[in-house]
């Protein structure tokens, strides 16, 4: 299920190489929830403009019905952002969901992206305003002007953390992409916080970024438990392995699931009787419990758990 009640399910996000043409095929049928072909880090210089014609023909050839799919351009200080858009835009826009926007250090990023993308689709009869944006927080500029990027356009969906540039924006130690082995508590609880209630507040969703140990598959989970517990709705996944734990963490279980229904209706219950607290399970249930209780319930809906 990609979108319920007008939420996108975005519990995983499956980072495709664009100059990959076998991995982009595969990207529709992954199980994540989205895939964004990618233009930037992933490919190198030399064949970026290639890669816009594998990601054109994976857009236009791939059944995308159960896959959100999305592109990640290159960013507004290189050489082929503009083109990037046009091109891709200009000959699959009709497949695009979402368009996502690295290094965005403040608002001026967006508008200038918006802009051309408006122009875009006007000029290839395109809705205008229907292509949504997700806008990259991956550096100290960015992190400051946070609030102002999550308000700068109504195209914008999702914040997403990138902790790779992010790291060597504020000269952090490390060497391994969205690890902190060592680090007494959670490395990114910070910055992860002060996305989410930049994003919150607007509406947004928050997405975590890469986890490059592909192989220690504990160290992934906790790091999406983490990122679940500040209030993120999803994390990439930089290989088909991390699909399913991130779908699973991103999720209720069904437990959890079940209980918080019993909150709400009890609650609601309590309330057409006069009652502003009632008891589930030995617990007090009140309105900020019935609020995250909503929450989960809305979630499970999302994850076909009823």
């Amino acid at each position: 299920m990609i979108e319920t009640n007008g939420v996108k399910l975005r519990r995983s996000q499956l980072a495709t190489p664009g100059s990959d043409p076998e991995m982009i095929s595969k990207a529709p049928s992954s199980g994540a929830d989205e895939a964004f072909l990618d233009l930037e880090d992933s490919v190198a210089p030399n064949e970026k403009v290639a890669a816009r014609e594998n990601v054109i023909e994976g857009l236009i050839d791939g059944d995308w019905s159960e896959t959100l799919p999305c592109f990640r351009m290159n960013g507004v200080k290189t050489e082929w952002w503009y083109d990037d858009i046009i091109e891709v835009v200009g000959q699959a826009g009709e497949y695009v969901d979402t368009i996502m926007v690295p290094m965005v250090h403040g608002p001026r990023t967006v508008h200038t992206v918006e802009n051309l993308l408006a122009q875009v689709e006007v000029n290839n009869d395109l809705p205008v305003g229907e292509i949504g944006l997700q806008t990259q927080i991956e550096s100290a500029e960015g992190m400051n002007n946070v609030v102002e990027i999550a308000k700068a356009s109504e195209r914008i969906e999702s914040l997403v953390f990138g902790p790779g540039d992010y790291t060597a924006s504020v000269g952090a130690a490390g060497l391994t992409i969205g690890s902190g082995d060592g680090y007494p508590g959670h490395y990114w609880h910070y910055q992860l916080a002060r996305i989410a209630h930049a994003a919150k507040a607007e509406g947004l969703q928050v997405m975590d970024g890469p986890f490059a140990e592909i192989e220690d598959t504990e160290g992934f989970r906790d790091s999406c438990r983490y990122a679940s517990m500040v209030g993120c709705d999803g994390k990439w996944a930089i290989h088909p392995s991390q699909i399913e734990p991130a779908n699973e963490v991103f999720a209720p279980s069904e437990t959890e699931a079940e209980k918080a229904r019993r909150i709400v209706e009890e609650y609601e219950r309590a309330t057409a009787e006069g009652r502003g607290a009632v008891s589930v399970d030995g617990e007090m249930v009140d309105e900020a419990t019935n609020k995250m209780a909503q929450n989960i319930v809305a979630q499970a809906e999302q994850a076909d758990l009823y």
